[in-house]
C-alpha cells in the first residue's frame, strides 16, 4: 500500500502540469497529448510492467491500475496512453527473448511507443474468432490483407500488435484456432501496404480505420505460435478490461468530487443544494458503488499478477466500474444543472469520455452473456 500511495502522489504531481484547460483545448482540435505522454514515459509510468532487465520498473498490474485511476481522477484522459500497458501483456508473456530484447528497452526509454491493438474489424466487431484479415505465409514472410476499424492511437504509435487469420476457419477444430498475432512496425508499414484513415468521433480518442493490402511482415514478428494467437491477445484483453475499469474508478471519483464540491457551495433558496436529499442521495449511491467496484478491480489485478485465471473478475470489474462511472457522471451533470453543459466546467468532456467504456472494450451485453454462461452455467445464447 505504501508503494501505491507513493505512485498516486507522483501521478498527482505530474498531472498538475496538465490542468483541465490543457485537455479542453486538445479536445477542441482533436489533438494528441504528446507532452503528457512523453512525461508519463520519462517518469517510468508507461513502462511500469516491463521487467527491470529491459529497462522497466518490473511492477504489476495492481500498480498499473493505481496509475491510470489517478490519471483519470485528476481530470486527464488516460485513454491517450493506456494501451502501452495492456498491449504489453502479450509481448511480456508470449514474446521471444529476442523480441523482448529488441523492443522492450526502446519502449522503456521512450524511443518507441506501443500504443495500438489491431483486432476489431468492420464485419466481426467483438466476434473476434470471425475476423477476416488474412496472413499468408510466403517464404520467411507473411502477406497480410484485410481491414480493421476502431484502432486507436495508431497514428501516434511506432508498434502495433495485430491479429490475423493464418488458417482457414473451416480447417480449424476449434473456433479460436487459426489466428496469429504479429508485431507490426508501423513506420515501415505505412505507405507499404498499410493505409490509415482517421474516424471523426464524439470523443478525442484518435480512432482509425486500417486497410492492409499485401502488407509484408517478417516471420520474426510472429508473436507466440502460429495459429495460436487468440490466447496471445486474450491475456492482453483481460489486462485491458482491468485497466479500463481502473480508469472508470478514477472518472467516478472525479465526478463525485466535482459534484460534491459544487453541491456544498452552490446556494439556492438560501441553502447549499447538497442539503437536499435529491442531490445528496445519488452522490452517496455513486460513492458506495464506486468503492465496491474498486475492490473488484483490485481483486482482478491481484489474480492477474499471480498468473491465476481472472476472466470473470476482469469482465465483472469492467462492467461494474463502467456503470458506476456513467452513473456518477450523470449525477454530476444533474448536480451542476445547466452549467454542466458549459465546456468551462469540464464535466461534459469527461461525461463523453466515460460513456465509451460501456461499449468498448467489450460491450456490457457481451459481459453479461459471459457471466451467464461461464459463471452461472446457463445455455449459450450465440
Amino acid at each position: 500500500m505504501q508503494n501505491i500511495s507513493a505512485i498516486k502522489a507522483s501521478i498527482t504531481k505530474l498531472c498538475s502540469h496538465y490542468p483541465e484547460e490543457y485537455w479542453r483545448k486538445l479536445d477542441k482540435i482533436n489533438g494528441y497529448p504528446s507532452e503528457f505522454v512523453e512525461e508519463m514515459n520519462k517518469e517510468g509510468f508507461l513502462s511500469c510492467l516491463i521487467p527491470e532487465e529491459f529497462g522497466g520498473s518490473g511492477l504489476g498490474l495492481i500498480e498499473a491500475t493505481a496509475i491510470l485511476e489517478e490519471v483519470s481522477f485528476n481530470g486527464c484522459n488516460a485513454g491517450a496512453c493506456h494501451a502501452q500497458m495492456y498491449v504489453m501483456a502479450s509481448i511480456l508473456k508470449y514474446g521471444t527473448y529476442q523480441q523482448k530484447k529488441q523492443y522492450l528497452p526502446r519502449i522503456s526509454s521512450g524511443e518507441l511507443r506501443l500504443q495500438s491493438f489491431g483486432i476489431t474489424e468492420p464485419d466481426s466487431g467483438t466476434d473476434t474468432t470471425n475476423l477476416k484479415t488474412t496472413a499468408k505465409k510466403l517464404g520467411n514472410d507473411y502477406i497480410l490483407n484485410g481491414k480493421k476499424v476502431w484502432i486507436s492511437r495508431v497514428e501516434h504509435s511506432d508498434l502495433m500488435v495485430l491479429l490475423a487469420r493464418t488458417k482457414a476457419k473451416d480447417d480449424c477444430s476449434k473456433k479460436t484456432d487459426g489466428l496469429s498475432a504479429f508485431i507490426i512496425d508501423l513506420k515501415k508499414a505505412v505507405g507499404n501496404g498499410l493505409t490509415i484513415k482517421p474516424i471523426d468521433t464524439m470523443i478525442n480518442h484518435h480512432s482509425c480505420e486500417l486497410f492492409l493490402d499485401d502488407l509484408v511482415v517478417s516471420s520474426e514478428n510472429l508473436l507466440g505460435d502460429e495459429n495460436d494467437g487468440f490466447k496471445v491477445v486474450l491475456d492482453a484483453m483481460n489486462a485491458e478490461r482491468i485497466l479500463i475499469a481502473s480508469e472508470c474508478i478514477g472518472d467516478a471519483r472525479y465526478f463525485i468530487k466535482k459534484a460534491t464540491d459544487y453541491a456544498s457551495n452552490r446556494i439556492v433558496f438560501d441553502r447549499p443544494i447538497g442539503a437536499n436529499q435529491g442531490v445528496s442521495f445519488p452522490l452517496a449511491r455513486a460513492y458506495a458503488n464506486m468503492v465496491a467496484a474498486k475492490l473488484l478491480v483490485e481483486k482482478a489485478a491481484t489474480l492477474f499478477d499471480a498468473n491465476e485465471h481472472c476472466g470473470a473478475e476482469a469482465n465483472m470489474c469492467k462492467l461494474l466500474a463502467s456503470e458506476v462511472s456513467w452513473f456518477a457522471g450523470d449525477t454530476a451533470m444533474q448536480t451542476f444543472g445547466g452549467f454542466a453543459f458549459s465546456k468551462e466546467y469540464h464535466i461534459e468532456r469527461k461525461f463523453r469520455e466515460t460513456r465509451l467504456y460501456q461499449i468498448a472494450p467489450v460491450s456490457t451485453n457481451l459481459i453479461l452473456s459471459y457471466i451467464a454462461e461461464r459463471e452461472l452455467g446457463l445455455p449459450r445464447s450465440f
